[in-house]
């Protein structure tokens, strides 16, 4: 397994490729770390899943996310990834966008292995994360770095699958597009958020602003931010240890057991 790679392609719609690898008919699907329910929408209105249960830990999102009406496939429920509410073997896909980093460090290995309880034998896990690199990175780094806790949760994945809980079914590298139209948009976006407080100083918020000024263009700051994909499989009981790690990572590349880091 690789935590990135160096070589990225052009923008891909991450929703897209997902309703392209993943098997939603019909399919109960759990969604961790939801948002503000924007995957969990697009996602619903396919009409493909059964159903789709969106768990988020955040309270003010959670409550905003409970006057959401048009959506009679999806329930929200409030909780976290270390703590899933509700039984073993329930769920066909767990989804996860860009927020096993948010879990706290300690509780990394509990949400992996959460997951793997509550996913039926042969389920499938999407866990994608941003990778620490792209001009976007530079900008957000300044206030808050995420590079260590990236590095946590790329470990505790690693973890799992070498404890055999979670087979790798592949990997996928990417990059995804982020469009600000100004930096009042950006600050809204990613500084003024609900699930972390930022609170930056009056030159602290100048920098960030004048380091996002950088990249704005009349037209507005459009970013290519790199991500990665970890598809994982559940594997349950005597299945286990004889579990086999295939090895058809997007563009040929080669998945192995051992985990490294690659800039």
């Amino acid at each position: 397994m690789k935590i990135a790679d160096s070589v990225q392609d052009a923008p891909v719609n991450e929703i897209k490729l997902m309703l392209g690898e993943l098997p939603f008919d019909g399919a109960s699907v759990l969604e961790l770390g939801c948002g503000k329910a924007e995957k969990t929408r697009q996602l619903a209105e396919t009409g493909r899943p059964k159903e789709i249960v969106a768990l988020e830990v955040d309270d003010i999102q959670h409550r905003r996310n409970l006057q959401i009406s048009d959506l009679p496939n999806a329930q929200f429920r409030h909780g976290g990834a270390e703590a899933i509410p509700a039984a073993d073997n329930s769920f066909d896909i767990v989804l996860m966008f860009k927020s096993l980093h948010h879990v706290p460090m300690e509780h990394m290995d509990a949400a992996l292995s959460e997951i793997a309880r509550v996913l039926k034998p042969g389920g499938l896990a999407w866990i994608s994360e941003p990778v620490f690199a792209g001009d976007l990175n530079e900008v957000f780094r300044l206030f808050h770095d995420e590079k260590m806790v990236r590095e946590a949760a790329f470990a505790a994945i690693c973890k799992a699958v070498d404890a055999g809980s979670l087979s790798l079914e592949k990997q996928l590298f990417f990059n995804t597009r982020s469009f600000f139209e100004n930096f009042d948009q950006f600050d809204q976006r990613m500084i003024q958020v609900t699930h972390s407080n930022h609170q930056l100083t009056p030159e602290l918020y100048q920098r960030v602003k004048e380091k996002f000024e950088s990249y704005l263009t009349p037209e507005g700051a459009t970013f290519l931010t790199p991500q990665r994909v970890d598809l994982l499989r559940a594997l349950h009981g005597s299945h286990q240890a004889d579990a086999k790690i295939p090895g058809d990572v997007l563009r040929g590349r080669d998945a192995s057991s051992s985990c490294h880091c690659v800039s």
